[in-house]
């Protein structure tokens, strides 16, 4: 089966046009100040972030941000609830709009979280999105938006959250139901359980694993041999790894680091969008901002937002840590590089 098929040909200036009124529900209005520190849980933090990093806000009154990704010269990531992807470029004061509508073009009662969510790169540069609305992954590419997938055995996907891609051009994404009212007793569902699956290069779509309630973000270790899952069950916050065989299928499923000690009041969130650096440190969204952890799965640092945090992306020259963080985005500069930098 081959899913591709481009749908809408619009201008990005026509989108921003389609959908006007949604302007006055882009941003949250009331003030939300950020507070923020870095922590150093060990001394190998010392090589990935120096003493005295601040955390620095570029964006705000946002009403949830997500799926960040470095494009067009800046960090574009989604507002799910907004409908719209926003960027922002070094000199802007906030964010601007940049796709409106981004993940629902049809009203739809039955959509609890309309806009894209994940956003990544091909290997040609081109966007890729997951979108809640629409329930499927796409490109966009000058104007157009094909659809890579929105079926897997003939029924449609419950909300796909995030993607990546390997270095072979092979899309890996993971499809929980949050996008959907109700969730995982909505009335729209056509699959009854929460996939990870695999877009091949010609358009073959795989469920690779289908053992998590609510598989998140993902991503894979330097040497392509470890896939990294964020899993957001209720009081199981945690990330699970499998092991990547020749074919690309999973196998393996271990739980890799587990975070639920440390969720609360003050740190909200689970174990949702995470990154992997150049050696193989992963830097997850959780407990109130981003958990830094080594392959070895030992916690070496944790950056507070002091706000839920759903994901993260390196952007500039793959130094800088952009974190998508509720009604904020922020940025951290390390002292590594973003894993393909």
């Amino acid at each position: 089966m081959n899913p591709t098929r481009s749908l809408l040909v619009f201008t990005r200036p026509a989108l921003l046009l389609a959908l006007t009124p949604l302007a006055a529900f882009a941003f949250d209005l009331k003030p939300h100040p950020l507070v923020s520190s870095i922590e150093k849980l060990d001394p190998a933090f010392d090589k990935l972030v120096a003493a005295g990093t601040k955390v620095e806000k570029i964006a705000e009154g946002l009403r949830w941000s997500e799926g960040p990704v470095w494009y067009d010269g800046g960090i574009l990531f989604s507002d799910v609830l907004a409908n719209t992807a926003y960027q922002w470029k070094a000199g802007m004061a906030n964010a601007m709009p940049y796709l409106r509508p981004s993940g629902l073009f049809t009203a739809n009662a039955g959509i609890r979280e309309p806009g894209s969510n994940g956003m990544t790169r091909d290997l040609q540069g081109r966007l890729l999105m997951a979108q809640h609305g629409e329930r499927r992954v796409v490109r966009w590419e000058n104007g157009t938006f094909t659809v890579l997938a929105d079926k897997y055995d003939g029924k449609r996907f419950n909300s796909p959250n995030d993607l990546i891609v390997k270095k072979n051009g092979d899309v890996y994404f993971t499809d929980p139901p949050y996008g959907l009212t109700d969730i995982d007793k909505s009335k729209l569902r056509e699959v009854d359980f929460s996939g990870i699956y695999r877009i091949a290069t010609d358009g073959k779509v795989t469920l690779l694993s289908k053992s998590l309630p609510y598989p998140n973000g993902l991503a894979l270790s330097p040497d392509e041999k470890t896939l990294y899952v964020g899993s957001t069950e209720d009081n199981k916050a945690r990330i699970v790894a499998f092991d990547v065989k020749a074919d690309g299928t999973l196998t393996n499923e271990r739980e890799f680091f587990n975070a639920q000690s440390m969720v609360n009041d003050q740190n909200k969130g689970g174990c949702d969008g995470l990154k992997v650096d150049r050696d193989g440190n992963i830097w997850s969204s959780g407990a109130g901002g981003v958990l830094v952890i080594s392959p070895a799965a030992k916690l070496l640092g944790r950056i507070h937002t002091g706000e839920q945090s759903s994901n993260c992306a390196w952007g500039d020259d793959g130094s800088m840590l952009y974190i998508t963080s509720d009604y904020f985005v922020v940025r951290v500069k390390t002292l590594t590089k973003g894993a393909g930098w």
